[in-house]
């Protein structure tokens, strides 16, 4: 069994380090905002990780895959949030540009709190159907079979707390200043 969760951290790993909206999202809150908001936005990212991990083991995500009007809705809004998240970007992106200012790490984003930062973070995980099916897919073969009742919270810890350690690892390598 501890092979398996090996086997499990590194395909959750190769998952996590792929590009996607979460890493996007990460990236450009650690880099424009500071470690502390990277951090808050990678605990949200995290929060919304134990919402896709509880549907994973629990066999919702298969209710998404067969479609429906749930599975519609929520990949519009899914979508609609992702381009909201888009658009931010690049009006930020124009208003920097255009009004000739230099990004020095401070002064030209302004400041968000960190329970906006979290509930960005948490927004962008959990409107991410993607990561549910995933999940679904990865750990279907590791539920199978016989396996002790503490087996599927186990999976969930390492899940979440995968997610939650590579993400804040991620924070502090993009405030590294060699790197930064």
């Amino acid at each position: 069994m501890w092979a398996e969760l090996a086997v499990l951290f590194g395909v959750l790993a190769l998952g996590q380090s792929s590009p996607g909206p979460d890493l996007l999202l990460v990236t450009r809150t650690a880099v424009a905002r500071g470690r502390a908001a990277g951090w808050w936005t990678a605990l949200g990212i995290s929060t919304g990780l134990c919402v896709h991990a509880a549907l994973a083991i629990g066999g919702v995500s298969v209710l998404f895959a067969q479609g429906g009007w749930l599975a519609t809705g929520l990949r519009w809004a899914a979508a609609g949030y992702l381009g909201w998240l888009g658009y931010q970007l690049c009006v930020a992106s124009f208003i920097a540009f255009y009004s000739g200012v230099k990004y020095e790490g401070t002064g030209a984003v302004p400041e968000d709190g960190a329970l906006a930062c979290w509930r960005r973070g948490l927004l962008c995980n959990v409107l991410n159907l993607k990561v549910a099916l995933f999940f679904a897919g990865v750990l279907a073969p590791f539920l199978q079979g016989d396996r002790p009742g503490w087996w599927p919270v186990l999976l969930w810890g390492v899940l979440v707390g995968e997610g939650l350690l590579l993400w804040a690892l991620w924070v502090w390598v993009l405030q590294f200043k060699p790197i930064r």
